[in-house]
């Protein structure tokens, strides 16, 4: 999932990503192996070994402890332990790791104590044959299968659950999206009823042990004991620290506050706010902004060389206006907090495209003549066979959007992300539409003021998918459940009554 020292960019880099190998550094591998195996294991699994981070860390903790470990693991790629072996480890050490895939043929256990960073390979690199293979471990093991976005690392979680002896601690690194994907709900509702969630351990952007790498890392320690209604949740402030691995080797006694900020939380708070954020201090919040908008994403044209266009070129191909519509594509082309038809212009002035292509679903014979010579060229450079097009009927019928008051950007570091559009454009999937549900000529600017309040910017990590450096992923759905406070709306001039107005209906897509 992670890796100390991430390789430049090109080949090597993508077959990581391909293998889904990012190694862990030291401090990390040790905290996890001291709250693992340090009470009383004698025995330690791995089931993705890697380049051996944790049985390198066994073995510096096998001198502090006094006693031996029995080192045990499965790796699906030799060439891994290759690396592994060149790490310092002896053939001694990897005696007992096989070559096996853990998660399609787990060896049997059970191990007293596992630790992992698992494979990191996202669903979209997964084939449907794997796939249908993970559905039905999840069934068997939650009960039901888990939605198809969830990445191979939540099945080496489910798999090394299976095996945790009773009494037993697991260890595991894993992305944030194993607390905030669609999955995670049921997910963390089985392995809270059925085993102990002891800690969960974040870090702040500027602490984070992997710096370069696009991915917000949590540490989950869970012992297979009775479950508890209150969990710890930490968030790691200083980066190499060793103040973490002697909180997890003591237990969680032994706590540095300069570096470590540890809160108390139930259970169920924390897995309604979700794992890897902080405890919602007001508790479920009143307003949110379903109440006020509608949000929409934006439009998906499956080939924006094709659709998205520049003034220019939809000059040269003869395209009328009434087949053009103004349209922003990219979150760097609308850099301020308010988008204008001056801004517009002047990305026409620098070549960017600014028009969408929208031809609707007549058959193309009653098009004009440009129109129809596009199209034939598209069809010519199999513009209507690509994954997305080929399910539209006719390929070339665009989605259509009202040009929403407002704008989100989908994914971005800044605290403001909201973008009152006075241009009237469309936007592409980059962004999200906001529609307020008042068609009061006022109301986008009542709410957009609202949206900009800090307090309202802050609360977007509440509801977004988190990613290194702070970068935030806040879908349509998940945008609709943004926490507005009462007060930050009432300045703004909404209305805070918690019913949601009839809504007229203000955008519509194509089938």
């Amino acid at each position: 999932m992670t890796e100390q020292r991430l390789p430049a960019a090109g080949p090597e880099r993508e077959r990581l990503r391909q293998k889904g190998q990012f190694w862990t550094p030291d401090w990390v591998a040790d905290a996890m192996v001291a709250y693992a195996a340090g009470r009383t294991a004698r025995d330690l699994f791995d089931p993705a070994v890697g380049a051996g981070a944790f049985f390198r860390a066994a073995r510096r903790l096998e001198a502090r402890i006094g006693r031996r470990l029995d080192l045990a693991g499965a790796e699906i790629d030799s060439a891994a332990l290759d690396q592994a072996l060149a790490s310092g480890l002896t053939a001694g050490d990897l005696r007992g790791v096989e070559i096996r895939d853990f998660v399609g043929a787990p060896p049997e256990g059970p191990f007293s104590a596992i630790v992992a960073n698992p494979p990191y390979i996202r669903h979209h690199r997964l084939s449907p044959s794997v796939k249908a293979i993970l559905r039905a471990i999840a069934s068997r093991t939650v009960g039901r299968p888990l939605d198809g976005r969830a990445g191979l690392h939540i099945y080496f979680l489910l798999r090394a659950l299976e095996r945790l002896r009773e009494g037993g601690r697991l260890a595991f690194i894993m992305p944030a999206d194993t607390c905030e994907g669609v999955f995670a709900p049921n997910l963390w509702r089985w392995i809270g009823e059925r085993f102990r969630l002891d800690a969960v351990i974040s870090f702040a952007p500027e602490a984070t042990p992997f710096p370069q790498v696009d991915t917000n890392p949590l540490i989950f320690l869970i012992s297979n004991d009775s479950p508890t209604r209150e969990i710890r949740w930490v968030r790691c402030v200083r980066s190499g620290t060793e103040s973490l691995c002697r909180w997890t080797a003591s237990d969680f006694v032994e706590s540095d506050p300069q570096a470590l900020d540890i809160r108390r939380r139930g259970l169920s708070e924390a897995l309604a706010t979700g794992l890897s954020r902080p405890p919602a201090e007001d508790g479920d919040p009143e307003l949110r902004l379903s109440h006020f908008a509608t949000v929409v994403r934006g439009i998906a044209t499956g080939a924006n060389a094709f659709f998205f266009l520049t003034r220019n070129r939809a000059n040269e191909l003869e395209i009328p206006p009434d087949f053009l519509h103004p349209a922003i594509g990219r979150t760097r082309d609308a850099p301020e907090n308010e988008l204008t038809a001056a801004a517009i212009d002047a990305l026409d002035a620098r070549g960017r495209p600014t028009v969408l292509f929208t031809p609707d679903g007549r058959n193309r014979r009653l098009f004009p003549r440009s129109v129809q010579r596009y199209l034939a060229n598209g069809e010519s450079e199999g513009i209507a066979a690509r994954s997305l097009i080929s399910t539209r009927h006719p390929w070339y019928k665009m989605e259509r959007r009202d040009p929403p008051p407002l704008l989100f950007a989908y994914l971005g570091r800044r605290n403001a992300r909201f973008i009152r559009n006075r241009a009237g454009v469309v936007p592409l999937s980059n962004f999200s539409c906001v529609y307020p549900h008042d068609s009061d000529a006022g109301a986008a600017d009542r709410l957009w003021q609202a949206l900009q309040h800090p307090t309202t910017a802050a609360n977007l990590a509440r509801v977004g998918k988190s990613y290194g450096s702070g970068a935030i992923k806040v879908e349509p759905r998940a945008l609709e459940r943004l926490p507005i406070a009462a007060p930050v709306a009432a300045a703004a001039g909404l209305p805070v009554e918690s019913h949601r107005p009839e809504h007229p209906g203000l955008f519509a897509a194509s089938a």
